[in-house]
């Protein structure tokens, strides 16, 4: 009944800078730009899509996520947050001369942002291998090593393990061809608003040609909610108003945990949709990726006074 998480793990540093970034660029000197920010506020997180995935889907049920990923030298801090929460790491490969995945986030006073992503480890994802986890129902391909999506991918086809593709930021990597040779080999696909939009102009394929090759494409939309496109039918999946809006960083992947929950128990898509969309909004409500929390049973009595109804 596993579920094998393959993506990327990350430390996140997030740092606020107490103006606008606007006041400090000079337009007309762009072209040899030269602007240090000082940023009193940091706060360094745990993240990555595939740790971010793994935790949501161990407060739903700590017996089946399995995160697959690279990391670094200096994972020891990662290693024993993810032990305290009871997350598994027997798929969790150390490269010993490289760091772990780095986002450096630096946010001003209007809500933009300069980020800086150094993959690390990451590059190295293709040295796991999915024939490796043994006992897993289904699986999903989220932003990696390039070469380690197209190997997993692959290697979920091989060996009959269905999976949901999520190329997420990693899909400028991928051609519109190889896009295509992805959505071939997967069960489900997942992508956000502008995502889908990209992933149209690359392949050049409609949500009724990709329908025709996976079980369901599942496209979110922030505040507007999600729609699954089946075979046969659109499904509206409505948002699930926040108690707060602190931070939307992660709110996709904690969504994504909702699906792989959905479909390991083999629910319905309305029910499975609306799983994903409570679990973006508890994660909203709270700043970093990995500090909400909640048991079953409080999950089900918000699902209960959200939807009117138990799963």
């Amino acid at each position: 009944m596993s579920v094998l998480i393959c993506g990327s793990m990350a430390y996140d540093h997030i740092m606020v800078f107490p103006d606008q970034f606007k006041n400090h660029i000079l337009p007309e000197k762009v072209h040899m730009i030269n602007v240090s920010f000082l940023v009193p506020d940091m706060r360094r997180e745990f993240g990555g899509c595939a740790g971010n995935i793994s935790y949501n889907l161990n407060l739903l049920d700590d017996s089946l996520a399995l995160p697959m990923a690279t990391v670094g030298k200096d994972f020891d801090s990662y290693a024993y947050w993810m032990d305290k929460k009871g997350m598994d790491r027997s798929y969790i490969t150390i490269i010993d001369d490289a760091f772990t995945g780095q986002a450096f986030i630096t946010t001003d006073l209007d809500d933009n942002q300069i980020t800086a992503f150094h993959p690390g480890a990451m590059n190295e994802s293709h040295q796991n291998k999915v024939t490796d986890a043994k006992g897993c129902k289904l699986g999903i391909i989220s932003p990696d090593g390039r070469d380690g999506m197209l190997q997993h991918a692959e290697q979920f086809a091989e060996a009959g393990i269905p999976f949901i593709f999520d190329p997420g930021q990693g899909m400028p990597m991928f051609s519109g061809e190889e896009l295509s040779q992805f959505i071939e080999k997967a069960t489900w696909v997942t992508v956000n608003d502008y995502e889908w939009q990209m992933m149209q102009d690359k392949s050049g394929l409609t949500a009724s040609q990709i329908t025709e090759q996976v079980d369901a494409l599942i496209v979110t939309r922030g505040g507007d909610g999600s729609i699954i496109y089946t075979k046969d039918k659109q499904i509206e999946i409505p948002c699930v108003k926040p108690e707060a809006i602190n931070d939307p960083t992660g709110c996709g992947d904690a969504y994504r945990a909702g699906l792989l929950y959905g479909l390991v128990n083999d629910m319905d898509w309305v029910t499975t949709g609306k799983i994903a969309s409570l679990m973006g909004s508890i994660k909203i409500a709270k700043h970093g990726t990995q500090n909400h929390s909640f048991t079953l049973d409080e999950f089900k009595t918000q699902f209960v006074n959200e939807f009117s109804y138990k799963f």
